[in-house]
């Protein structure tokens, strides 16, 4: 009976059958109720049949989502469904990673679909803002290009995503700022359009509300990760993250992180390991803005000094608290800070820091002190943390400390030279304070080449920093020796004294790091120096020892072996005939005790080693899985560029012909014979020869064409004698027809003169006439002037005597009433006191008439003296009327003498002067006398009248 049952039962159906069903279904369905009921059964096979789900309802469930947008519950079980699809169950048969490239292509092949995803952000609703992007993010993580092209594309979709930063929401929120650092990380243009959005302040917001670096969580982390991305490499969101005043905002992040650390509780020890990781994101954000050669590196250094970051990195590097990782990243961010600026790296050395060299004291000697711990100098503290600090945990912080030093010296002349004269004068005198780095290379200890090679080689790498192509510093590092000959002691030089320590170095098989660093410094400082390059051969076992440890050794020393080489390349390339050890016999060596193809094999390999080769790639620091043993650190970066760069160069120098000097300019100076010069002069010999001869033909075709000219002359001149001649002819025949002109002319010159002599003679005629009425008429007028001059005399004596009578009177009267008076006076001067004031008034006004007298007597003889004045005026126009007719009867005698001596000209010419001629003129003479009679009594009449009225 089961059996029956069993058989009439309808056949099971299979996943595959449901799933087919269930995406018809969601096709064909015209009820909401419908379509969500398919839904959420594919969202049940979803996890299991991810393939077969998507292969047949993928295109619905996204249309279902433009479609049912409205409705809440049906979207987010879309949504749930989708995430579903792109993370299946990994025991699913049909689990498959092209799975979710399939779904990302889906979506990105269509504007709309991504666009839709983007509107769902615009809801309120949390499921539906969260699923969406979360399903953003898949879809980025599959098809990243695309994804960004389609929201960048979209109408407000960066604004979109940029306003759920501020969704009080935290997963809503947390989830689109992953989403947005998961889309910023390649696309400028997406970079900027964000940063536009106000992303920054929203960032910063988020950072202080999830409690800043001390006490936030990993959602600093991820908000530092947002800002990297917006700012790594875009110049154009730098510059608006400092126009709109953020770089304030990182100041007070980084200096509340200090303040923390320095109060008595501290920071709690479960906070540290995040907080850590916060500064270290910090300070490596800031390090984005700071890219050596940067467009706009020098203007953010400049804001980030003036904000204050410099000096809270400093505090943070050099505080006692702080984690290894955190120091070193804050030594490296203020390396960057001051590289490369002049005016930074002076003030930087202006600031002073804790000094790590000492336990925390109460104040000695006065010196500054902050709770208890000494401070220093910046670079004093560098170089203690440089040279003093013996911990393989510390190393980052070292080689961040010896960054931080290169770059306080980096491309700065002055700079340099202080430092290394310090470095000088501190070696030389023996009692420097500061750590010095020519004391360690050149007087190394024992023990401290075995317990701390690291600190020979720091202090190599800051030598060849001060010295690397600076002329001026190699010059005055020569002046350096070791050594009193006073005491009977061998002089030697910093170059001798650094080659004999590499050399023990080599001979006692000690760690290759000495060597190397050793090397680093003579390589750099040899290249490109003669004397330097002499220098160093003056000790001529240097180069014996040199070919030696270049020949023994094992492939464990293949990077001391190849720069062995590398510096006896150098030592050759640069010498001269002069050297120590001449250049030829030099090349002898090698070819000899090391030969051509040893040489070569040594620097190749050492170029191919992985250390070398791979140097701009491997990390330059102590690994963190690395428990022992040292770092694997061998090279400066400063030195692996100058080693790549001149790579051909060296390794072609054995090849040089030892006849042929390399020429070098060191301080303006060519010092060497350079093969190019002398192929230039004679390329200049050769052009003077082809000169000279092009001169020598022209001066051939010069010498033909004068002897042409010549000949052409000549013919000239006789053409010109016979041409001469014919002139001469044609010149007497003028020459004739002239004398008959010229009589002509004489003729007409003759009439022409007879009628210029009349009119002369007429003329002086008539200027005889007026010479005589103008000397009567100046006669007639000095008679009256004289007459009148004499008449005013007399009255003026006239007058003058009357006054005196008048002034005698007076004065006889004046003596007699003062006689009475004073009769008077005496008789009656106790009785009549009136009489006396009236003989007073008498006398008074006696006094007033004797000096109105006396006035008129001095106005009359200014009378007689402007009268008599006159007179000599008077007298002076007379004598010049007197001149004038004087000259003018000599201006008559010359004209009577003119017209004798023109007569005597006629006669002399031939031409008959009558006695009519002479009676006309007599006549006409006369009667211009006449005329200038009757003109002269005129001119008196009218001289008369202009002097009546000046009298």
């Amino acid at each position: 009976m089961f059996g029956i049952l069993q058989a009439q039962a309808p056949a099971k159906q299979t996943a595959t059958d449901t799933i087919s069903t269930l995406s018809s279904r969601l096709s064909s369905a015209t009820l909401l109720e419908d379509r969500r009921a398919a839904i959420l059964g594919l969202r049940s096979f979803a996890k299991g049949y991810p393939a077969s789900v998507a292969s047949g309802a993928l295109r619905g469930l996204i249309g279902s989502l433009s479609k049912d947008i409205e409705d809440v519950d049906t979207v987010k079980v879309v949504l749930e469904t989708l995430l579903t699809l792109f993370s299946p169950d990994e025991a699913s048969p049909e689990a498959s990673d092209d799975i979710a490239l399939w779904l990302a292509d889906e979506f990105t092949q269509r504007q709309d679909n991504i666009t839709t995803l983007l509107d769902l952000l615009d809801t309120a609703e949390f499921y539906s803002r969260l699923y969406s992007l979360q399903l953003l993010s898949a879809i980025l993580s599959a098809r990243p290009d695309r994804t960004q092209e389609c929201v960048f594309t979209a109408p407000l979709g960066i604004s979109r995503l940029v306003a759920v930063l501020d969704d009080k929401r935290e997963a809503i929120r947390n989830e689109g700022l992953l989403l947005l650092t998961s889309l910023t990380p390649s696309s400028s243009e997406l970079q900027k359009l964000v940063a536009f959005e106000n992303a920054f302040e929203r960032v910063f917001s988020l950072i202080i509300a999830e409690g800043s670096l001390t006490h936030g969580g990993i959602i600093i982390q991820d908000c530092l990760s947002l800002l990297a991305n917006l700012l790594r490499l875009n110049v154009s969101n730098q510059s608006f993250f400092r126009e709109t005043g953020c770089v304030p905002k990182i100041a007070r992040l980084i200096a509340e992180a200090v303040k923390d650390q320095d109060t008595i509780d501290g920071v709690a020890e479960w906070a540290k390991p995040q907080r850590d990781k916060n500064l270290w994101g910090v300070l490596a954000l800031l390090r984005l803005f700071l890219v050596q050669g940067g467009l706009g590196t020098q203007a953010n250094q400049l804001a980030f000094w003036q904000s204050g970051i410099a000096v809270q990195v400093l505090k943070l590097a050099f505080s006692r608290s702080t984690e290894v990782v955190v120091k070193a990243e804050a030594l490296t961010t203020c390396a960057d800070l001051i590289r490369g600026n002049p005016k930074l790296q002076v003030e930087f050395a202006q600031q002073n820091v804790d000094s790590h060299s000492h336990e925390p004291t109460a104040q000695l000697n006065g010196a500054p002190q902050q709770n208890g711990i000494n401070k220093v100098n910046v670079i004093h503290g560098l170089l203690e943390l440089v040279l003093t600090v013996n911990s393989l945990q510390a190393f980052d912080i070292r080689l961040a400390a010896c960054e931080c030093v290169k770059s306080y010296i980096y491309r700065h002349g002055p700079i340099r030279l202080y430092f290394l004269g310090r470095a000088i004068d501190g070696h030389t005198s023996g009692n420097d304070e500061t750590p010095n780095i020519l004391t360690t290379l050149l007087e190394p200890s024992d023990a401290l080449r075995k317990t701390d090679p690291y600190k020979i080689w720091l202090a190599s790498v800051l030598f060849l920093h001060l010295v690397f192509e600076e002329p001026e510093a190699k010059a005055i590092a020569m002046g350096v020796t070791e050594g009193d000959a006073s005491k009977g002691e061998e002089v030697v030089t910093c170059i001798q004294a650094l080659t004999g320590n590499l050399i023990a170095c080599l001979q006692r098989g000690e760690d290759q790091r000495l060597s190397v660093g050793y090397l680093m410094v003579l390589c750099g400082w040899l290249f490109e120096d003669p004397d330097a390059v002499n220098d160093f051969l003056g000790e001529g076992s240097s180069v014996q020892s040199l070919v030696q440890a270049t020949v023994q050794g094992g492939p464990e020393s293949t990077i001391v072996r190849g720069l062995c080489a590398v510096l006896l390349g150098i030592v050759y390339e640069f010498s001269t005939k002069d050297s120590p050890i001449p250049r030829a016999t030099l090349h002898s060596v090698l070819s000899t005790s090391l030969g051509r193809e040893q040489y070569m094999d040594k620097i190749t390999r050492l170029r191919e080693h992985p250390i070398l080769r791979d140097f701009e790639v491997l990390h330059q620091g102590l690994d963190s899985n690395q428990l022992t043993g040292l770092p694997d650190v061998y090279f400066d970066k400063t030195f692996v560029d100058f080693l790549k760069d001149n790579f051909s160069r060296l390794i072609r120098a054995v090849d040089r012909d030892p006849g042929m000097e390399v020429p070098v300019v060191a301080n303006g100076i060519q010092k060497g014979i350079s093969r190019e010069l002398v192929d230039s002069l004679r390329a200049q010999v050769d052009e003077k020869n082809q000169a000279l001869q092009k001169a020598e033909g022209e001066t051939l075709t010069l010498e033909r064409k004068l002897g042409q000219e010549q000949a052409d002359h000549r013919r000239t001149k006789e053409t010109s004698t016979v041409d001469l001649n014919r002139l001469r002819a044609i010149n007497d025949s003028l020459q004739k027809n002239h004398e008959s002109e010229i009589s002509q002319l004489q003729e007409r010159n003759r009439i022409a003169l007879k009628n210029l002599q009349q009119e002369k003679d007429r003329e002086i005629q008539a200027l005889q006439m007026q010479i005589q009425q103008v000397q009567q008429e100046a006669d007639q007028q000095a008679l009256r002037t004289r007459e009148r001059i004499d008449a005013e005399v007399n009255d003026l004596k006239g007058t003058i005597r009357k006054h005196e009578q008048q002034l005698e009177r007076a004065s006889a009267e004046h003596l007699q009433d003062l006689q009475t008076a004073h009769e008077e006076y005496t008789a009656k001067l106790n009785e009549q006191e009136t009489r006396a004031k009236r003989a007073e008034e008498k006398c008074t006004d006696a006094d007033a008439r004797a000096k109105r007298s006396t006035d008129a007597i001095k106005e009359a003889e200014g009378k007689a003296t402007k009268a008599e004045e006159e007179a000599r005026t008077k007298e002076a126009a007379r004598s010049s009327t007197q001149a004038e007719l004087d000259d003018l009867l000599m201006v008559l005698g010359d004209l009577e003498e003119k017209r004798t001596t023109d007569k005597k000209r006629l006669k002399e010419l031939g031409e008959s002067i009558s006695d009519e001629e002479d009676g006309e003129e007599d006549e006409e003479d006369g009667e211009d006398e006449d005329e200038e009679e009757d003109e002269v009594p005129e001119a008196n009449t009218k001289s008369s009248d202009h002097d009546d009225d000046v009298d």
